[in-house]
């Protein structure tokens, strides 16, 4: 069990799992740049979290920017929506509803489904969240909405997911508390990093050789 003190964003999961160098920029050095892929993200997340837009359609119940942690997990964050359904058997009480409802995260991305698991990794963490904080039976099934398809995506959240969830957090806290950075090989994926410019940034084209810039100060070139 970790404590308070020493919870992580949740949402650091889906940077970690895109790049290690990119998470620590981000959550170890504090450093940040929007580009128009962010910018895009978070006007979708707006709507998204807005109080204003919540609702209830039949037997459904949807939450905006529910606050959720795992002290197993040792993180903190939230979910852009979560959807109670009606379920005696794994549900849970909510105040002020009858009977008991059962909760499933949806998570809202701006551009289109993935080849890797980064987006997974984070719903299946909101996932494990939601079971711990609610005590409620295992939650089986999220979605992921993606802007550019208009659609969302079913996930199964399986073990292999968890436990992959489990060791990259434990990965992160490893890495806070040593307060160090990582290296990593570029790759395709760095041009569409918004951090491209402070992981990589670039060299003069006709910067000097070490030695000509040492013989240079040895003979006191202005």
């Amino acid at each position: 069990m970790y404590d308070e003190d020493d919870f992580l964003q949740l949402s650091g999961i889906q940077h970690f799992a895109f790049c290690r160098r990119q998470w620590a920029l981000i959550h170890i050095e504090n450093a940040w740049a929007d580009n128009l892929r962010t910018t895009e993200g978070a006007l979708m997340h707006e709507r998204a979290h807005n109080p204003m837009l919540a609702e209830k359609r039949g037997g459904l119940i949807v939450a905006r920017e529910m606050r959720v942690f795992s002290r197993k997990l040792g993180v903190s964050g939230q979910c852009d929506v979560t959807e109670f359904t009606p379920d005696d058997e794994r549900g849970v009480e909510l105040t002020g509803r009858p009977g008991k409802w059962f909760p499933r995260p949806v998570e809202y991305k701006r551009g289109s489904p993935k080849v890797s698991d980064a987006d997974r990794l984070q719903l299946t963490a909101q996932a494990m969240c939601l079971e711990e904080m609610l005590c409620c039976g295992e939650i089986e099934t999220g979605y992921l909405y993606y802007g550019e398809t208009r659609r969302r995506e079913p996930v199964g959240l399986t073990a292999e997911l968890r436990g992959a969830v489990r060791d990259m957090f434990a990965q992160m806290h490893e890495l806070t508390e040593r307060g160090s950075s990582l290296r990593v090989k570029p790759t395709k994926s760095c041009g569409a990093c918004s951090l491209r410019d402070l992981c990589l940034p670039k060299l003069p084209e006709q910067s000097r050789s070490v030695r000509a810039y040492l013989d240079s100060e040895l003979r006191g070139d202005a």
